[in-house]
């Protein structure tokens, strides 16, 4: 356990950029390692599940970053999303080089950019989808009436607030009718739509070198059977700990990439999301954080999370250490009412708790009504984890535990593992 910090002498404080579940689940496992921890809310809601873990700071109180973490003397800081670096204030942190777990400059762009990431594939001889960019309809009509194939539709830049949040197209037909009705202000990226068969590997940049920790499997779509739309946020996930990488996608679409790493100084944490087409696995996007659904599951799977963290931000050689014990975590998502149509707005209905749970939950958008009982604020109400040293005994027991919480109108997926998984699988 890393208890004291090598420049003043004092437990470690550890400030998240971020709101909600993915916040309070990072928080307190940092905080059971030995770690003093706090958030700065980047956003206006899902404030609570934070506040239970450590101090919160509003920015319309705290409109200076910087000037907060001289104050309040942070050690480090871990972004929940890309979107710090567009803050008035990034400039300026950047400069008093407080230690970030996030790649930074240049690096930013593999996940910033998309279609950065699709030349820097190239230029590594890394499998991507065929894709395109366009200013507007027009070109993307074009676009399509030369290559008639179904595209996944994106923003060209990524970020939570982009006017075009993914869509998934199955046919070219699909695509064409969603060309009409998309908001090009930042133009679209259309990106080859590889099919059902994806995974994901999760691995950490440090001291130069790469360091697998997970293969992953995020479920996007909405509802049982993988039917639905694609949700703002997965409805479940799964990591398995593979530091061997024995599915390859570390070896065939992030080792190549070590020549960039080094020469942008990148360290950090990198995510690769592949599709598996002609039995090769194809770069669909990647992320410089550590996901979602996948952060707290990670860190609870390894022994001695704060020290890998801190010595990422420091770009040092990592000495990471699994519990031998556990081979799986599972994320379910406790969806609310009108999810994943959000337009779609409930009351305030009550979150019961049925029976005490014995795997970690951690709460999204609830608060306590004025009588203090738990209420839902917004659409995504809870994650429920678990984790086994098999994957049937993580499902088990995610499941048992996501039956004890009660909110009328809510859901989750029930086909979590059963589908898409081993990586590969449709």
């Amino acid at each position: 356990m890393l208890t004291q910090s090598y420049a003043n002498d004092k437990p470690v404080h550890v400030m998240f950029l971020g709101v909600g579940a993915f916040t309070q689940g990072m928080m307190r496992i940092l905080k059971q390692d030995g770690a003093q921890v706090s958030a700065y809310l980047t956003r206006d809601y899902a404030h609570y599940p934070p506040a239970q873990e450590g101090p919160v700071f509003l920015p319309e109180v705290h409109p200076d970053l910087p000037a907060l973490l001289r104050e309040q003397r942070v050690d480090m800081i871990i972004p929940m999303s890309i979107d710090w670096a567009q803050a008035p204030w990034a400039p300026a942190l950047l400069d008093m080089a407080m230690p970030i777990f996030s790649p930074t400059g240049e690096a930013m762009r593999l996940e910033r950019e998309r279609d950065f990431a699709r030349k820097l594939c190239q230029d590594f001889s890394i499998p991507f989808p065929k894709a395109f960019v366009a200013r507007n309809r027009l070109e993307a009509e074009r676009i399509l009436q030369k290559h008639p194939m179904a595209f996944v539709i994106k923003n060209p830049l990524c970020s939570p607030t982009s006017p075009i949040h993914t869509i998934l197209c199955e046919t070219a037909d699909d695509t064409r009718g969603w060309l009409d009705r998309i908001d090009y202000a930042e133009g679209v990226f259309l990106q080859e739509y590889l099919g059902r068969r994806e995974a994901g590997h999760i691995a950490l940049v440090s001291g130069g070198e790469i360091y697998s920790l997970v293969t992953n499997q995020e479920y996007k779509r909405a509802f049982t059977g993988h039917m639905g739309i694609a949700a703002g946020a997965p409805l479940g996930g799964i990591v398995e700990r593979d530091p061997d990488d024995r599915y390859g996608l570390a070896r065939e679409l992030l080792h190549p990439l070590l020549p960039w790493f080094r020469q942008v100084n990148y360290h950090g944490p990198v995510q690769v999301t592949a599709a598996l087409k002609n039995d090769r696995w194809h770069v669909l996007e990647y992320n410089i954080r550590l996901g979602v659904t996948s952060g707290p599951m990670i860190l609870r799977l390894l022994e001695n999370p704060l020290e890998v963290l801190w010595n990422t931000v420091r770009n040092r050689p990592l000495h990471i250490r699994f519990k031998e014990e556990l081979q799986f975590g599972c994320s379910l998502t406790l969806a609310g009412y009108g999810y994943p149509y959000t337009q779609v707005q409930g009351p305030r209905l009550p979150v019961e708790v049925t029976a005490s749970v014995d795997c970690d939950v951690w709460w999204n958008e609830v608060d306590r009504d004025d009588a203090g009982r738990l209420v839902m604020t917004g659409h995504r109400i809870a994650d429920v984890v678990a984790y086994g040293a098999t994957l049937d005994q993580a499902l088990e027991r995610a499941y048992a535990n996501i039956r004890k919480i009660r909110c009328l109108g809510s859901y989750f997926r029930t086909d979590i593992g059963q589908i898409l998984w081993p990586p590969g699988s449709e």
